[in-house]
């Protein structure tokens, strides 16, 4: 009678099916980023879309002042910091020097809504070629969680202990809806991290947002609602939640504004 065993022998690596890998636009490297903060997530779609596109080699990526100052050593493309807020400015000077790089600045709120309002403004007024990923995670979080101009009405942050008041601190700036009436904006959309459904509607409007700047169409930009559960002083599920729940609501997801170029992408 023959008695069945279990084979130890393991198959050839080449004869496995690759269900998961690194992208190559994706530095290989331990990132310093909070437990259960969903810019990690946000760098692979970046770098997922770099790579199917096919322009690794000449992309160069632009940090800023904030939770991402390094993200320059995270993506496996040329990069270079910005002081705060400049990031546009320096993206401006890049594309213009050579205008066959594709050029994108990766910014917090407080980076670009706050210090660096005026050069978003402006760049999407010229109608610069460039693309712009703005995570918006409604506090100033690398600083210690200080009211941001995104903290939505009544959030408690270390500078609003009572909670944002907008009788004396004003309401949340809304910059997508804003970049999105200028006609040198070609892409602007809202998305958010707080879902698997959400995270592949962010992909798709961050792959959009580079083929605007492929096409030469115009700024492209994609504001993507990220946690922040250590300054949030929430565990990561419910800080998911609060987004979907909480900023949400005030920060109503979707596109505003698609250039008829990429309207007719397949």
């Amino acid at each position: 009678m023959a008695i069945a065993t279990l084979s130890t022998e393991k198959p050839p690596i080449e004869a496995m099916e690759v269900v998961y890998k690194r992208p190559e636009s994706l530095a290989e490297v331990q990132t310093h980023y909070c437990p259960g903060c969903t810019h990690g997530i946000i760098h692979r779609l970046v770098a997922e879309v770099i790579d199917e596109l096919g322009v690794r080699e000449k992309t160069i990526g632009v940090a800023p002042v904030g939770c991402a100052v390094f993200a320059y050593q995270y993506f496996n493309v040329d990069g270079c910091e910005a002081a705060h807020g400049r990031a546009p400015a320096m993206a401006t000077g890049l594309k213009r020097v050579m205008p066959d790089r594709i050029i994108f600045t990766y910014q917090g709120d407080g980076d670009l809504a706050s210090i660096g309002g005026n050069e978003i403004m402006h760049a999407a007024a010229r109608g610069e070629n460039i693309t712009v990923i703005f995570v918006n995670n409604a506090n100033y979080g690398m600083t210690g969680g200080q009211m941001a101009p995104t903290t939505l009405p009544g959030m408690v942050t270390t500078s609003s202990p009572y909670g944002r008041d907008v009788k004396t601190q004003g309401y949340p700036v809304h910059i997508t809806e804003m970049l999105a009436i200028m006609p040198g904006v070609a892409y602007a959309s809202r998305n958010s991290m707080h879902s698997v459904a959400e995270i592949r509607k962010t992909k798709k409007a961050i792959r959009k947002a580079f083929e605007a700047q492929i096409k030469g169409l115009g700024l492209g930009i994609v504001e993507i609602l990220s946690s922040c559960p250590t300054n949030w002083r929430m565990d990561p599920f419910e800080s998911l939640e609060f987004i979907r729940d909480h900023m949400v609501p005030v920060f109503p997801l979707g596109e505003y504004k698609v250039h008829d170029e990429l309207k007719r992408r397949k």
